[in-house]
């Protein structure tokens, strides 16, 4: 049989459904996308409400290493569409990017909306056919997991579809209201099929704060300051909230925090208050005689330390640290702050955990069920926010429509 005549079926229309519809399609195959909500890409255009960071225009060696003990299995997907290969696709599309101050690529119009109106025109135009308000119901109980019959809930009741292949892009289990609730994890399990539990990623934390500080400062934004929990420190800003901390700079350091959570009950990330200070520059500032201004107004007229960051630091530092110029100038370059759990996984932008790559194939395909296939955030892996998440995603869509073709190709 020709591909042309071969039939897939892509479960999921987020960015990694979607890349292997495309690239699916390209092959001469006929590909349906099936997906729970009324429309696709929800979460997707969610993420670009604030500027759609496509990607990162970081080198490929340190590009890789931010997919951290997974960067062997992500390898072979950035071979298949790199961040310059994302780039060029956007282009092909009509949408232009550029790269931001901070490395990070974004569409011209700093929008998502544009991109995934022109790549649906596209998809459409190339023959991929779009089922919406369709949910998959999984195998029944004592059934094989196969590709040939699928069973969808949808408004009008059950649904059974056929198929020669199957693309499994379920997405985590975050922002459940979007569609990616996670729900298909226990379906997968009660099959005997590996999956990882789901757990936040590039979440925030939660401190027991004082009253006080909450009250002042719950919301203000902490600029120029860095934090490691053990490893290498990374610079940059996040937030205080009510409840903890969240924002950028502890995204990137979420996995290993959550995971010292996981095996401590707690994590400590250590706070550098003055980064672009040196050590012995913030001592000298911290000892200089202060005649009888107030500890507060010293560090304000030395170093400039004000608002949430000597919050901050009246917050974590001990009585003792104050009655000590020595220790508290010790404290501003490496001040702990006690994180006693992770935000609930449906706050978190993604999720880590998922279909285990010992389950599947080199072409990520279920070796439990020939002819299904797993893409994107349903697998175990994880990555950092800043662009890295999202062309993995697309990249292993990219990767499994090769794949699948080549699975096809070779049925009779």
């Amino acid at each position: 049989m020709s591909l042309s005549a071969r039939r897939v079926a892509v479960i999921g229309g987020g960015p990694a459904g979607l890349m292997a519809a495309e690239g699916l399609s390209a092959r001469g195959l006929q590909v349906d996308v099936y997906d729970a909500m009324p429309s696709v890409g929800r979460k997707f255009l969610m993420a670009g409400r604030g500027g759609l960071n496509l990607t990162h225009s970081e080198p490929p060696d340190p590009f890789l290493a931010r997919y951290g003990t997974r960067a062997e299995h992500v390898a072979p997907w950035l071979q298949t569409l790199d961040a310059g290969g994302l780039r060029a696709w956007a282009d092909g599309l009509g949408i232009s990017t550029f790269v931001g101050s901070s490395g990070r690529v974004f569409p011209q119009e700093m929008k998502a909306a544009p991109l995934l109106r022109a790549w649906l025109a596209r998809l459409r135009g190339s023959g991929v056919r779009f089922h919406m308000r369709h949910r998959w119901l999984g195998w029944p109980a004592g059934a094989t997991p196969s590709a040939d019959t699928l069973r969808f809930a949808t408004p009008e009741g059950v649904a059974t579809r056929e198929a020669d292949a199957v693309v499994l892009a379920l997405g985590g289990g975050s922002w459940a209201k979007l569609g990616s609730d996670g729900a298909w994890a226990a379906g997968l399990l009660a099959h005997g099929i590996p999956v990882a539990a789901l757990r936040p990623a590039n979440c925030g934390f939660d401190v027991a704060w004082s009253d006080h500080f909450r009250e002042r400062f719950a919301g203000h934004p902490v600029k120029s300051v860095s934090m490691h929990c053990g490893g290498p420190a990374r610079q940059g800003e996040f937030v205080v909230s009510a409840t903890g901390i969240e924002g950028s700079l502890v995204y990137a350091l979420s996995a290993p925090l959550r995971d010292q959570i996981d095996a401590r009950g707690s994590a400590v990330a250590m706070l550098d208050l003055a980064p672009d200070w040196s050590a012995e520059k913030v001592m000298a500032a911290v000892t200089h005689p202060r005649g009888a201004r107030s500890m507060s107004s010293h560090l304000q007229s030395r170093l400039g330390l004000t608002g949430v960051k000597a919050g901050l630091l009246r917050e974590c530092a001990s009585a003792d640290d104050f009655r000590d110029p020595a220790r508290l100038g010790l404290r501003i370059k490496a001040l702990p702050v006690t994180l006693v759990r992770a935000r609930p996984i449906d706050e978190a932008i993604s999720t880590a955990g998922g279909v285990s790559f010992d389950a599947l194939t080199a072409g990520l395909m279920l070796k439990a069920a020939p002819g299904v296939f797993c893409v994107g955030e349903m697998l175990d892996w994880e990555a950092p926010t800043g662009g890295y998440l999202l062309t993995a995603c697309m990249a292993s869509g990219a990767f499994c429509a090769a794949a699948v073709a080549d699975f096809l190709g070779a049925q009779p």
